[in-house]
């Protein structure tokens, strides 16, 4: 196997998927309700472009993302750190912690609405609360992971309570973080989807039930791919994002290209 033909393997399978969703639409009919070809995909997609709806509906998705995400995300960040290094926190708040997270957050749907109206602040709510969980575990299970000895270590040259957390338990667990970033991205839009399709008036869900109640299949096509795509967005920078802070790490250290035994050049 040639280098070029190594590195065109990952764009295989999406070759293949583009082909038979070309053959299913070519054969469906195109009829209301059926499956439309990927040129009148790209037709809906040139056309919502200019007129500036993917843009507005992608830009409302994207906030409410953030917003939850960086709401969830810091409450499980601390909620990680605190009861990975101190017992007594983990004592305290573990176990009411571990109750909720076993309960599934859009269960908790309807209770939101009661709370929140059908405004932003409940989907916002119910994005972080699908955030939370992924990095509170991942970072507790980081700053447990980390050598106890090393702590004590840091504690016989001298280093106060600040200093070992900075140079030593968040280094250390970053990597369980960052994992716990990337699990807490796919939660993100999987919640987000479900959350606006209640009581918004924009936003990509929105979009997309709107179009179901038309028939527009091919308005509802393009809201899934906005969705994979922003949520290939957020993994690159997330891999982006452990690249540039744990490159110290071996497992993330960029290696050349090793090609298979009996690749040729």
């Amino acid at each position: 196997m040639r280098r070029w033909l190594w590195f065109l393997l990952p764009g295989l399978i999406p070759v293949v998927v583009f082909a038979a969703w070309h053959f299913l639409g070519s054969t469906s009919g195109g009829g209301a309700g059926t499956l439309p070809r990927p040129a009148v995909v790209a037709e809906t997609v040139w056309r919502l472009l200019v007129s500036g709806e993917i843009l507005r509906h992608s830009w409302v998705s994207l906030q409410r993302a953030l917003g939850g995400l960086l709401l969830g995300g810091s409450v499980g960040l601390g909620l990680g750190l605190l009861n990975g290094y101190w017992r007594l926190a983990e004592r305290l708040t573990d176990t009411s912690v571990q109750m909720v997270r076993n309960i599934p957050h859009l269960a908790l749907m309807p209770l939101t609405i009661i709370w929140f109206g059908l405004g932003e602040d409940s989907k916002v709510f119910l994005v972080a609360l699908g955030v939370l969980f992924p990095v509170y575990v991942n970072t507790f299970h980081g700053v447990r992971s980390i050598d106890r000895g090393l702590l004590e270590m840091g504690k016989l040259y001298g280093l106060t309570s600040f200093g070992i957390f900075r140079h030593m338990i968040l280094p250390g667990a970053l990597p369980s973080i960052l994992v716990g970033l990337r699990y807490a991205l796919g939660t993100m839009w999987l919640t987000l989807i479900v959350a606006e399709t209640l009581g918004a008036d924009s936003g990509i869900g929105y979009l997309a039930m709107n179009a179901r109640e038309f028939m527009q299949t091919d308005i509802v096509l393009v809201s899934i791919l906005l969705y994979a795509l922003l949520g290939k967005l957020a993994d690159s920078i997330a891999r982006l994002l452990e690249r540039r802070w744990v490159g110290w790490d071996p497992r993330y250290v960029q290696r050349p290209l090793q090609v298979p035994r009996g690749a040729s050049a």
